[in-house]
């Protein structure tokens, strides 16, 4: 006969995977779930988050840089329009009329109402070009 003493039930539940009870609540009627499909799942949906989040920054970032684009543009507008509004003129400006802008030194320009062709083709500064004075007071060149 045999002598060994038999397993406890619950010792039977401690070695055997497939007790008849689980760490977590399951229905009988579902399949069962292995810590690798489990740790498979989560690698996966880590997976797709990361592109699609990867994909959504993607977007932000293009973004940005045409933010930062747009940005570099109204400055060097405004820029030249605190150029424009600060060059020397002998006049009182007017919004619709066209001005034209003379460079004396590096550091002193001016306006004037005369073009260059109508100095005979001949300015007598160097010309950097002409702008008409806007309602809002903005600058549009129109020599381009």
């Amino acid at each position: 006969m045999n002598d060994e003493p038999k397993p406890s039930p619950t010792a039977l539940a401690a070695v055997e995977p497939e007790s008849r009870s689980a760490a977590y609540p399951l229905s009988r009627l579902s399949a069962r779930i292995d810590l690798v499909d489990v740790a498979s799942e989560i690698q996966e949906a880590d997976r797709v988050l990361g592109a699609v989040v990867g994909g959504q920054l993607d977007v932000i970032a293009e973004q940005i840089r045409g933010l930062q684009d747009k940005a570099r543009q109204i400055l060097a507008r405004a820029e030249l329009a605190a150029q424009l509004h600060r060059a020397r003129c002998s006049f009182k400006k007017r919004p619709g009329h066209v001005y034209h802008l003379y460079r004396r030194s590096p550091t002193d320009v001016y306006l004037s109402l005369l073009s260059p062709g109508e100095w005979g083709g001949v300015p007598p500064h160097p010309f950097e070009g002409s702008f008409r004075l806007e309602v809002d007071m903005a600058w549009t060149r129109v020599d381009s």
